[in-house]
């Protein structure tokens, strides 16, 4: 009775044992794809000495300080293959007559990273000419004033597909 409700084809424990394999071999298979996307992009240092920037720690802090008393702001913009930095100090003054470098790469990976330096603009600001693709890019932007002091900025931009 039971073989003619069922047919022929049971579903026995071999099957059982597949499924489970497939199930379980399928996720093993993307976990280790996954790590090995993750490791071959991005090393994890954000330093290569760890004890020698402890030791700068104290230097960089009053740095950091320093230009922040300073009350420099900093507002970037990308589109059509340009990137543009506008520097004001703390009375909303422009800032002329500095050089204006920017490393500009991906947030998790030093593959794509760029210095480009920045040329005064007429109508204000410095810019220059970079192609990004779309996404999440980040810039360190350092300004070299003609006093010798430099001050450091890293800001983050989204690039929409297209521009």
């Amino acid at each position: 009775m039971i073989d003619r409700l069922l047919g022929t084809n049971h579903f026995t424990g071999k099957h059982m044992a597949a499924v489970l394999a497939l199930f379980f071999g399928t996720i093993i298979a993307v976990n280790f794809t996954m790590a090995f996307l993750a490791t071959s992009t991005w090393s994890g240092l954000v330093v290569g000495n760890s004890y020698v920037e402890s030791q700068r720690f104290n230097t960089v802090t009053e740095t950091r300080e320093r230009q922040a008393a300073r009350g420099w702001s900093i507002d970037t913009r990308y589109a059509d293959g340009r990137f543009v930095v506008a520097l004001t100090d703390r009375e909303g003054r422009p800032i002329h007559d500095s050089t204006v470098t920017a490393t500009i790469g991906r947030p998790a990976s030093a593959q794509l990273d760029r210095t480009v330096t920045l040329q005064p603009l007429r109508e204000g600001g410095y810019g220059g000419e970079t192609e990004l693709a779309s996404g999440l890019w980040e810039a360190d932007v350092i300004v070299e004033t003609p006093s010798a002091e430099s001050w450091e900025k890293r800001v983050r931009f989204h690039v929409e597909a297209g521009q």
